[in-house]
């Protein structure tokens, strides 16, 4: 096979992991990356007194995240990948409630027959291998007739608002089939934290040859002497192959004469939401039962009157040993919402007053001098948004114009964004392209 010149443009999970087989075919592979270190949305930040990175967006693994631990195998690292059993529960009347199986599922504050139901339709998601059927109905509908409106209100329906806001009722059943089929009750992650492990997948693809350029923007995409071309720091770099891991908008922004397009059109449509993250090191534990995520529910999509203002409250430290964070105790105050809104323009001084009263509903003695530091992350590209019969509206890996790929979380559907499907996602696509 003739040996290629590849430009990738962003340095995640995705493009890392498409460099990998690039690499191992003989190929010539840079990447450029406008951030300062390798992970896109899984990348870590380390205070002083920590020995771990800590992921900014919270992260885990699950046992079933296959091509995430054959590339693990595959590097060598197999051993480093660990899966806790952390304690996991919803918010309701009150008090965190047992999510996962355990004999608590037996005393679920809805009626025994509504418990029934619920679980039967929960069996019948986790062993059903067929998702395409799930995408012709929306979520709202199929729970509440499979599974009963008790069950829906109480558990679900406050789960989807507070995820999708107005956008709830219009979600695909796939999006919880994937969830609830993929889902495990141990929780993986990578010794050291994910930073660690993506840190290692980045030397070992220099170790192979792979240029990776940090703090280096990519500005255009264009196509000269039949060639796909990169202009970076103002100067044109020629490439036999091209892969963008962008998102949506930013994909369109930079390629010339994409927008106009049918493929254009098509990425224009894909909807998604943006996430973000306020980090606190707390001096005292906050979850007295020692749960690690508990699902927060919404009444409203105005999240400014919900009882919440954040979808999940995660209490890292119940998951993984706080020796590793200085003693501190960790906690991720997380919420999913559109780019535009407020929590995207607010300071992050206003955001973590917003955040911190609900702290307080789930510990009354919580005090704000528990806290010892704090910080805020935020992407307003976080999660993709699925419609009915999705899979007919996902652009092809290939764009059309020759030489250019692109590769984004929008196209993992029907499974939902994450570390695993970024990694298939790339490997796919190296597949993809080298088989031209």
């Amino acid at each position: 096979m003739t040996q290629l010149n590849i430009g990738i443009i962003g340095a995640g999970a995705t493009g890392l992991a498409a460099a990998w087989d690039f690499a191992n075919a003989g190929h010539t592979v840079t990447i450029y990356e406008a951030g300062d270190r390798v992970g896109g949305l899984a990348a870590g930040f380390k205070d002083e007194n920590w020995d771990w990175t800590l992921e900014k967006f919270y992260h885990h693994w699950f046992t079933t995240d296959d091509d995430l631990l054959t590339l693990a195998e595959e590097m060598g690292v197999r051993d480093k990948v660990i899966f806790p059993r952390p304690k996991t529960s919803y918010w309701i009347d009150g008090k965190p409630v047992r999510s996962e199986i355990s004999p608590s599922a037996l005393f679920l504050p809805v009626s025994l027959p509504a418990t029934i139901r619920m679980g039967l339709g929960g069996i019948f998601v986790k062993l059903s291998p067929y998702w395409k059927p799930f995408e012709k109905i929306t979520a709202d509908k199929w729970m509440r007739r499979w599974m009963g409106n008790e069950a829906y209100e109480k558990f679900f329906k406050p789960l989807l608002i507070g995820k999708f806001a107005e956008q709830y009722d219009q979600v695909p059943m796939s999006f919880m089939w994937a969830r609830i089929v993929k889902r495990t009750l141990k929780l993986g992650t990578y010794i050291g934290g994910f930073q660690a492990f993506l840190d290692e997948l980045g030397k070992q693809l220099e170790a192979k040859g792979v240029t990776i350029d940090l703090n280096t923007r990519v500005e255009n995409i264009a196509k000269e002497d039949g060639k796909p071309t990169l202009q970076v720091n103002g100067q044109p770099q020629s490439f036999d192959l091209v892969l963008s891991t962008t998102s949506p908008k930013l994909m369109l922004k930079l390629t010339e004469g994409l927008e106009s397009t049918p493929y254009g059109k098509q990425v224009a449509n894909l909807k998604s939401i943006g996430g973000l993250c306020v980090v606190l090191a707390l001096k005292t534990p906050l979850m007295q039962d020692d749960t690690y995520w508990l699902n927060l529910p919404a009444n409203t999509a105005d999240k400014s009157k919900s009882d919440f203002p954040f979808l999940a409250l995660v209490e890292h430290t119940n998951f993984l040993p706080r020796e590793h964070y200085g003693d501190d105790h960790i906690i991720y105050c997380g919420d999913y919402v559109p780019a535009d809104h407020e929590y995207f323009t607010m300071s992050e001084e206003d955001l973590v007053e917003r955040f911190l009263p609900a702290l307080k509903k789930i510990n009354p003695n919580f005090e704000k001098d528990w806290i010892r530091k704090w910080w805020v992350w935020r992407a307003p590209y976080a999660q993709p948004v699925p419609e009915l019969n999705h899979s007919e509206k996902i652009p092809a890996l290939k764009t059309p114009i020759d030489g250019v790929y692109w590769a984004s979380m929008s196209q993992v559907y029907p499974w939902d964004r994450g570390t695993n499907y970024a990694v298939e996602l790339g490997r796919r696509v190296a597949r993809e392209a080298m088989s031209v």
